[in-house]
């Protein structure tokens, strides 16, 4: 083992992965911010119901824009990842501190969202691609604590929320910018460019596009683009389904509590499935994952029959399997193309990925409208199915 490995296998079992893992979480409760504080920005602002889809559609669309432009510039390839990830996250932090202003409009509320969502392309992506700089083996692993830190960021805000600290809605807002910038400066400061980076001094315009010529690389894409279809519409509306669950049965589950269980489970089992994917490969932990969380999704009107601890047994069921597929996925496409692209290709892949997310949020919440809300999940056994099709067909099931 070279002095350089064996320096860097040292830092790695010591600082490095969790000060990675810590700042991704910090930065990452800023996804759901806006989310956990609906009641009151719906005060605020006038919106009713149709805000769920407005408030976290404004956040992908951003998200999508930001890493469209990180990708075409190849920008965590060309520049230091680390400094991306610190600018990046003090003006996400700014973006969502915007949901203080006295006054809040409809547009403001829209284009604060939307700057956070940009800048956290900043943050998720470029998280994974500063692990990818320091991992030649078991990325897997290592991706999956680092997207286990993205569910409980994503979750936490509905932590706070559902302790009702001082019951204003401020302090969301003010703990998850202040962890964002703090998790910004922990990452540029503590995390040096990694050995096996390969920065990447030409700026190719066309590569992205290119990257699907590579087979690997597509049909992993593809089986993510199905995972993704299902994951950000199933958080979104847990709150909505423990809301109809406590109607039909006159119950009083704390919706926020429970949100914030649900989806925090996937950080656990990102974690776990990370591990998993040591012995049986990244490909046959995705595609479980994936099949699993499908047959919930098809299944899911029955859970409203259930009694209450069952239902919220296989809410949290689901809320493991429809996440412990991303990092694998994300494994899957960091491993099909050269090192000085890793930071591309994923960029590239998240902003389809979550493009895809807005279309099956949107379809949700025209949904709320026209079905009752116990067969509204059902729609999101597309992603699954799309998702199975493309890695059976690819052989990634390995």
């Amino acid at each position: 083992m070279s002095i350089v490995k064996y320096s860097t296998k040292l830092k790695l079992g010591g600082y490095i992965l969790p000060v990675i893992i810590i700042s991704q979480f910090a930065c990452t409760s800023l996804w759901f911010a806006g989310n956990a504080v609906l009641d009151d920005l719906i005060l605020k602002t006038g919106l009713g119901i149709q805000i769920i889809g407005y408030v976290l559609s404004s956040v992908q669309i951003g998200f999508i824009l930001g890493t469209l432009v990180f990708a075409i510039l190849m920008i965590s390839d060309r520049h230091s990842p680390s400094k991306v990830f610190l600018f990046s996250s003090f003006l996400a932090a700014l973006c969502n501190m915007m949901l203080l202003l006295q006054d809040i409009s409809n547009t403001t509320l829209f284009v604060a969202r939307l700057g956070t969502g940009f800048f956290l392309a900043g943050i998720y992506p470029v998280g994974m691609k500063i692990a990818a700089d320091y991992y030649e083996q078991g990325l897997g692993k290592a991706l999956g604590y680092l997207v286990g830190a993205l569910v409980l960021g994503t979750s936490f805000p509905y932590l706070l929320q559902g302790l009702e600290l001082g019951e204003d809605y401020t302090v969301v807002i003010k703990t998850t910018s202040l962890l964002a910038i703090l998790g910004g400066l922990s990452m540029f400061f503590l995390v040096p460019d990694g050995p096996y980076r390969k920065p990447n001094r030409i700026l190719k315009l066309r590569m992205g596009i290119r990257l699907f010529g590579i087979p690997a690389f597509k049909k992993a894409a593809y089986g993510y683009f199905g995972h993704m279809w299902e994951l950000y519409a199933f958080w979104a509306f847990i709150p909505y389904a423990i809301k109809t669950y406590n109607s039909i049965h006159y119950k009083d589950l704390p919706i926020s509590l429970w949100t914030f269980v649900i989806i925090g489970l996937g950080g656990i089992s990102c974690a776990i499935g990370g591990h998993m994917a040591l012995k049986w490969g990244s490909g046959k932990v995705a595609m479980g994952s994936l099949l699993l969380s499908g047959l919930l999704c098809f299944a899911s009107p029955l859970f409203f029959l259930f009694p209450t601890p069952l239902f919220l047994v296989v809410f949290c069921l689901w809320g493991i399997f429809v996440t412990s597929d991303s990092p694998q996925f994300s494994t899957l496409v960091a491993s099909t193309v050269p090192m000085e692209l890793k930071g591309t290709a994923l960029t590239l892949v998240n902003c389809i990925g979550f493009s895809i997310s807005i279309i099956s949020i949107q379809l949700l919440t025209f949904l709320l409208d026209v079905v009752d809300t116990r067969f509204i999940f059902t729609f999101l056994t597309i992603g699954p199915i799309i998702g199975l099709s493309a890695m059976f067909k690819g052989g990634l099931n390995k």
